[in-house]
């Protein structure tokens, strides 16, 4: 049986994607859903009040109401894969589909303030911000923060690495500095000077920059919690314990 839920979250999907590129073409968004296209589908989104059609225009956008939903989906959908791609590895964009249907709003925001409100998914793409984000000066503390926030001598463990330059990223990966490995920070003036693996590195601003590290080296018992329940449910259990250093 098809999950209808599921599946008009899919149309809103690709709409608010069409909606960032500029288009409103109705063929347009035929090709983006390819062989899923289901014109009832599209009849129950406009029922709703979710989308406008224009059939004699070729036109199809979202409304108020519906670029509402788009937005905590995609929201979702790219958290998702920013948590999979730089805590995890392995395939982000399969994972992150089914991520964003089962997961509350609370659970992502959740998983935004663990991950320092990321503004970015793998792919470059911008991950609309939650409520989570605009009070982010209020919170209590944030878990993720770049290195060069460091103190001198204060040793964390990498999270994720926020670049979208391969070749930086490749270069990091040969120096061992790559998620979850850990690193101390020895020198600010005049380069960046980082330990890992015993090896001492020096860097430029911009690339510590996008290192970001636990501030105090795992996430907090609390966040722990919310993640491994997430990870119970959907029984992704033994990366999540990776995450956190866990051995079983």
């Amino acid at each position: 049986m098809k999950n209808k839920r599921k599946d008009k979250e899919e149309y809103l999907e690709r709409l608010w994607e069409l909606k960032e590129a500029g288009s409103e073409s109705l063929d347009d968004f035929m090709r983006a859903v390819k062989d899923d296209y289901d014109p009832e589908l599209l009849d129950s989104l406009t029922s709703d009040g979710l989308v406008e059609l224009d059939e004699k225009e070729k036109r199809i956008k979202l409304t108020a109401g519906g670029a509402d939903q788009a937005r905590k989906i995609i929201r979702a959908h790219r958290i998702g894969e920013r948590l999979i791609f730089d805590i995890f590895g392995g395939d982000f964009e399969t994972a992150a589909c089914e991520f964003e249907h089962t997961v509350t709003a609370e659970l992502v925001d959740g998983i935004c303030t663990l991950l320092g409100h990321p503004g970015e998914c793998p792919h470059g793409m911008p991950i609309p911000k939650g409520e989570c984000c605009r009070s982010k000066a209020s919170t209590a503390h944030k878990q993720v923060v770049p290195l060069k926030d460091l103190e001198i001598g204060q040793t964390a463990r990498v999270a994720y690495i926020n670049t979208k330059d391969d070749r930086q990223m490749h270069n990091l990966d040969d120096l061992q500095v790559r998620p979850r490995s850990v690193v101390k920070l020895h020198q600010k003036y005049p380069c960046y000077v980082v330990e890992c693996e015993g090896a001492h590195i020096a860097l430029d601003e911009e690339i510590v920059s996008s290192i970001c590290v636990w501030s105090d080296n795992e996430p907090n018992e609390s966040d722990k919690s919310e993640l491994l329940e997430f990870g119970r449910k959907h029984r992704k259990r033994r990366g999540l314990d990776f995450l956190f250093g866990r051995k079983r």
